[in-house]
């Protein structure tokens, strides 16, 4: 999760958040069983800390739905925006 914070980081690409939600959850789920755990808990305690702090519901829904996306197996570049490098 950490690298494609990184990444979304660097690239400073715009529409390229849920990309990288997703990335960041599908890598983690591909190590296992406790890695699938612990996107869950991180994505879910970040989602919820942004609601608090005045980011919209909407936004937060839109990003557990790219979150589990990532987590269930799903190939993030469903979201990938078109111009993103490929580095990424």
């Amino acid at each position: 999760m950490w690298r494609a914070y990184s990444d979304m980081r660097e690239a400073n690409y715009k529409n390229s958040d849920k990309y990288f939600h997703a990335r960041g959850n599908y890598d983690a789920a591909r190590r296992g069983p406790g890695g699938a755990w612990a996107a869950k808990v991180i994505s879910n305690a970040r989602e919820n800390i942004q609601r608090l702090t005045g980011h919209g519901a909407k936004d937060s829904k839109a990003d557990q739905f790219a979150n589990e996306w990532g987590r269930s197996g799903k190939d993030p570049n469903h979201f990938r925006p078109a111009g993103l490098p490929k580095k990424y």
